[in-house]
C-alpha cells in the first residue's frame, strides 16, 4: 500500500495587495498537497479583541478577500494572542451608540454567513458575548484548553435577539442554550466539548497545529462540493436571519439609550454589580 505524503503548510504570509485593515490581520498559508488557508485575526488584544463597527467592517472585507481567492478553501477566524478569541462588543463603543446606530449595525455573525467557504473558529481564551455567538455560528470550532465561553448581554445592557440567540438551540439544545443566555454561566473548554459547543479541545501549545489539521480535513474534499455544503448548512441560519433586532425593537425600541442600559454600562466601568431593580437604586 502506497504511503500518504506528509502534509505540511507554508509559513503564514500577508498578501501585498491587501486592502487597508486596521482592526484585522489577514494571512494566508498553502498546503503541500494543495489548497490554501486564509487566517483572519481580530487585532485588538488590549481590549481582549472586543469589536466595534470598524472591526466588523474590516472582518467583512477580509472575508471577501478570502472569497475571491480561488486558492483558498477554508477560513480560520481567531483573536490575536492567547487571552481571548473575542469578548464581544467594545463597551466603550456600545455606550456611544444611539438607537439608530444599534438597529442598523451589522451583527458579527454575518461574517460567517457571508463567507462562501467554511469558517473554523480557533478559540483561545475568552469567547464571551458577541465573541461566543460568533464562534458558535462558525462552521467548526476548535478550542484550546484555556477557552472560556459565555454570554453577558443581559448584565451589560446589550439586548441580543434574532438568530444569534436562536441558532444556539440548534448547536447545543434548548435547555443548554437558555442556560447559557439567561444565567450567563461561563463554560470551560471541557464542558463546551461535552455540550457540543465545540468540535475539539487541545492543549494551548498544540492549538495552531490542530486547527491546521482540521483545515486539512476540509481541504481534502472537492472545493465545489464543500462550498455547496456550506451554502446548504447556511440556509438554516438564513431562515432565521430576518428577525434580527425585530423583537428588541418591538419590546423596547429605545432601550440602548435608556437608564437601564446606562446603568449596566456604568456598572461595568465601575466594576460592580448593576442595580437594575428600583429598590436598589
Amino acid at each position: 500500500m502506497q504511503e500518504q505524503p506528509e502534509v505540511t503548510f507554508t509559513s503564514w504570509e500577508t498578501p501585498s495587495d491587501l486592502p487597508n485593515l486596521g482592526d484585522v490581520l489577514y494571512e494566508r498559508c498553502t498546503r503541500s498537497i494543495g489548497g490554501s488557508v486564509a487566517r483572519i485575526s481580530i487585532n485588538r488584544p488590549k481590549v481582549l479583541n472586543a469589536f466595534t463597527n470598524k472591526t466588523m467592517r474590516d472582518l467583512m472585507i477580509a472575508v471577501e478577500v478570502a472569497n475571491r481567492d480561488p486558492g483558498v478553501g477554508v477560513v480560520v477566524l481567531q483573536g490575536v494572542g492567547d487571552r481571548a478569541f473575542s469578548t464581544g462588543g467594545d463597551v466603550n463603543w456600545e455606550g456611544e451608540r444611539t438607537t439608530a446606530d444599534w438597529f442598523f449595525d451589522v451583527p458579527p455573525n454575518h461574517v460567517v454567513r457571508f463567507s462562501s467557504k467554511p469558517v473554523i473558529a480557533a478559540v483561545r481564551g475568552y469567547a464571551i458575548g458577541g465573541g461566543n455567538h460568533l464562534a458558535y455560528t462558525c462552521d467548526l470550532t476548535v478550542a484550546a484548553d484555556n477557552a472560556i465561553f459565555g454570554q453577558i448581554g443581559s448584565r451589560h445592557g446589550s439586548p441580543a435577539d434574532g438568530y444569534m440567540v436562536r441558532y444556539l438551540i440548534r448547536v447545543i439544545g434548548a435547555k443548554r442554550a437558555r442556560e447559557m443566555w439567561l444565567t450567563r454561566r461561563r463554560i470551560d473548554a471541557k464542558t463546551a466539548l461535552e455540550w457540543g459547543l465545540v468540535n475539539a479541545v487541545v492543549p494551548l501549545a498544540d492549538h495552531e497545529q490542530e486547527v491546521l489539521k482540521w483545515c486539512s480535513y476540509v481541504l481534502d474534499g472537492s472545493p465545489t462540493c464543500i462550498r455547496i455544503l456550506k451554502a446548504v448548512f447556511d440556509v438554516e441560519i438564513d431562515e432565521m436571519a430576518g428577525d434580527v433586532r425585530r423583537h428588541a425593537h418591538l419590546m423596547s425600541p429605545n432601550f440602548v439609550e435608556s437608564d437601564e442600559a446606562h446603568e449596566a454600562q456604568r456598572a461595568f466601568f465601575e466594576k460592580r454589580p448593576p442595580r437594575f431593580w428600583p429598590e436598589l437604586q
